[in-house]
């Protein structure tokens, strides 16, 4: 794992990295639950399935590069300890991780990041670092700092080892429930649709895999769509969806694997933390919520198909919550 500056180091993971992923957090990480619920197959007319990636550990799906990519430090490393920059999910999988294998372990975070988010991150022995109004804000300082002291820098998406372990829940997925012909994932830097693509395409090159991100930051939607990394303005609200820039390992894998792209507003997505509420008996972030958002959307193509949504998590603060229940209140038919 040699940051040389270069990014020849940026290797796309295989799916016998992803197997080999799924063997090394096994004894940390149980599979997530998979369920199919009547009333979203009703609403969006089509057999779908969701993913649990919420009932992780620390909540998100994170988790699992974090064990795969902290597992595999050199004992050099481990004793440098490791920095990484979060909105919160990166960085209780960090933190998450560096409990189990002893490695100290600091986080940078934008300055009115989620309460419980945070409380987590210090709950799991890591410390904190408040930077910066927002992720891209954080990670610059992040970078500054591992620099200075010398730690082991994590990268939210361009890291190998973390999209070879996230990239465990699309295997898990297909493992289930072969005939599933439609993945919709979530993307805020794009390690899990990363990942969700190299599983979904080695099981089954005929599966499409259907990224979706806030149309208030549209970093890596744009990158996509124009084949270069581009800088967006950063305005969601949803933490996980939350990129001002795209990272350059998960688009070269996106460039390559992904069928579709599609933007959602701010709306869309609260409507869907109800809806995951009302019909899946599911706490679900933003993020985790946009890919049933994005089915509904596009229903009238995924129509009596077998579908699988990624939900990447659960940990929505007591605020975004009351406010996804105002928004229902004040619209009643949705």
């Amino acid at each position: 794992m040699n940051h040389s500056g270069d990014e020849t180091w940026l290797k796309i993971p295989t799916y016998q990295d992803i197997l080999a992923a799924q063997e090394r957090i096994s004894p940390y990480l149980k599979p997530t639950p998979m369920h199919t619920y009547p009333a979203i197959n009703e609403l969006i007319g089509a057999e779908v399935y969701i993913k649990h990636e919420n009932s992780q550990p620390v909540g998100a799906f994170k988790v699992r590069g974090g064990v795969n990519l902290i597992s595999q430090l050199s004992d050099q490393e481990k004793e440098r300890g490791v920095i990484g920059a979060s909105t919160g999910n990166h960085g209780q999988s960090i933190a998450y991780a560096s409990r189990i294998f002893g490695v100290k372990a600091t986080v940078v975070v934008p300055e009115k990041s989620n309460p419980g988010k945070i409380a987590a991150i210090k709950a799991l022995g890591a410390d904190i670092v408040f930077h910066g109004a927002t992720y891209d804000e954080a990670k610059a300082h992040c970078e500054v700092l591992a620099k200075d002291q010398g730690y082991r820098y994590i990268h939210s998406g361009d890291e190998p080892e973390l999209i070879a372990g996230v990239g465990t829940h699309t295997l898990e997925m297909l493992q289930d429930e072969p005939g599933i012909v439609t993945i919709i994932v979530p993307v805020g830097g794009g390690s899990g649709a990363a990942g969700a693509c190299i599983s979904a395409k080695s099981i089954n090159h005929e599966i499409e895999v259907i990224a979706v991100q806030s149309e208030a930051s549209p970093a890596a939607h744009d990158s996509w769509k124009q084949g270069v990394l581009v800088e967006r303005a950063n305005r969601t609200s949803v933490e996980g969806l939350s990129t001002g820039t795209a990272f350059e390992l998960p688009q070269r894998i996106l460039r390559k694997h992904l069928d579709d792209f599609i933007l959602l507003s701010e709306q869309e997505i609260m409507r869907s933390i109800v809806w995951m509420i009302q019909h899946a008996h599911t706490l679900a972030e933003g993020a985790g919520a946009a890919p049933l958002a994005a089915a509904y959307k596009i229903r009238e193509r995924l129509k009596g198909k077998k579908v699988g949504l990624i939900c990447s998590g659960g940990n929505l603060s007591l605020d975004k919550l009351r406010k996804a229940l105002d928004f229902a209140m004040s619209y009643p038919n949705l």
